[in-house]
């Protein structure tokens, strides 16, 4: 689309004038749309009735997508790296405005249609999502896999990781405070950047709003950027690397505590139940959940630490009662008496065969088993306490 001179629209920010709205519309190869989507992002500013500019994020497009957008008054910024997350941080942080609308460039979303996000933003709300399940999604606007499947589930696994009453998660409309954005610390150069935006809102304790907004099929007349399985694979990805309560602390809970219920239960040698026998194939089961339980465990420690160096204003149980309590002489101490017990069950079993030699070793070969995890329990145990020591004395002061 190339309108005439006549036609050009005059940019909504005058030069000289305050910048209240930018919008920043990402595009890569798209010079079929892209002049509807400034047209329209130019609309909806006038209808506001402030100052705004449009920031166009070229990826490194080969067609007259950067043509199309300049003669239509929108300034271009170029970003060589490839990816979605790319292209729209360089575009935000480029924008003049107080307020960032972002949206495709596809014209897949109603541009035109940018009030209600500025407006939840001027009511106090960091951050505005649109929702397409209740705005309405077009036939043939979003494939069925995605909309029945993907997105439901991945948005269902974000609110329960990180918290948020957000339906729709990776609905490309929003609109932020450039403020609260930069504290965000966005990082992601793909499509995953959605859900991180969500994350780091949700770590860093901002206000989150939904506003519905409509699906439109896109009018490119070619296949989409996105790849169902890639991005779903890197959003799942993003999401449990941030979740080291669901990776980390929950898994590595219940199997520690299946394992130390399975040394209990099998110290004293082989047990019978009904017809069930119990023997030292078990013991060796639950000294494996044992172990692999406490290493999981302090995975989600370390993890959790880490995180809370990035987002100072993370809120975590957890966190503040080891940053209050935990000390790494307590570490030490825990561990060195852990290795202690083990080693004592070990000297009583030495004790025993010194003085019963003849004695069936079979006796003792579950009690040995159990001495031996408390032992390697209590060396992990010391061992990660300086790890875990240092990471927490580096951790910023709360905001």
């Amino acid at each position: 689309m190339t309108p005439s001179q006549s036609d050009k629209p005059e940019p909504s920010n005058p030069a000289g004038g305050d910048v209240l709205v930018s919008a920043v519309i990402p595009c890569l190869d798209e010079e079929r749309t892209v002049g509807f989507c400034v047209e329209k992002a130019l609309a909806g500013i006038r209808a506001l009735g402030v100052t705004g500019e449009i920031v166009v994020v070229d990826n490194g497009s080969t067609d007259r997508t950067v043509e199309v957008a300049t003669s239509l008054g929108a300034r271009v910024v170029v970003e060589p790296q490839k990816g979605y997350g790319a292209a729209l941080r360089t575009g935000i942080e480029s924008a003049r405005g107080r307020i960032i609308v972002m949206a495709d460039g596809d014209d897949s979303y109603d541009w035109g249609s940018i009030e209600p996000f500025v407006r939840k933003i001027q009511e106090g709300y960091d951050l505005v999502v649109g929702n397409r399940f209740k705005g309405g999604i077009l036939p043939g606007a979003m494939p069925p896999l995605h909309r029945y499947l993907g997105n439901p589930l991945l948005s269902a696994i974000t609110r329960l990781a990180f918290g948020v009453q957000v339906g729709d998660v990776h609905c490309g409309m929003r609109a932020f405070t450039k403020e609260a954005f930069l504290r965000l610390g966005m990082g992601t150069p793909g499509m995953e950047f959605a859900t991180e935006m969500i994350a780091s809102a949700a770590h860093h304790g901002l206000r989150i709003a939904e506003v519905p907004t409509r699906l439109y099929p896109d009018k490119r007349g070619r296949p989409p950027h996105l790849r169902t399985f890639r991005d779903g694979w890197r959003h799942l990805r993003f999401i449990l690397t941030h979740a080291p309560d669901y990776l980390y602390l929950i898994p590595g809970a219940l199997m520690m505590t299946a394992g130390l219920a399975l040394l209990l239960f099998l110290a004293n040698g082989p047990v019978e139940l009904g017809r069930k026998y119990f023997g030292i194939h078990y013991l060796a089961l639950g000294s494996m959940l044992a172990l692999v339980g406490f290493n999981v465990i302090n995975l989600g420690l370390l993890a959790k630490a880490v995180m809370a160096q990035r987002y100072p204003a993370l809120k975590s149980r957890m966190l503040a009662l080891l940053s209050g309590r935990y000390t790494l002489e307590s570490g030490l101490i825990a561990g060195g008496l852990l290795m202690l017990a083990g080693l004592a069950v070990d000297g009583v079993i030495l004790a025993h065969r010194v003085a019963n030699p003849a004695a069936a070793m079979e006796s003792t070969v579950h009690l040995a088993f159990v001495a031996t995890t408390i032992v390697v329990l209590g060396l992990n145990l010391l061992f990660s306490a300086f790890l875990l020591s240092m990471v927490l004395s580096t951790r910023p002061e709360r905001v």
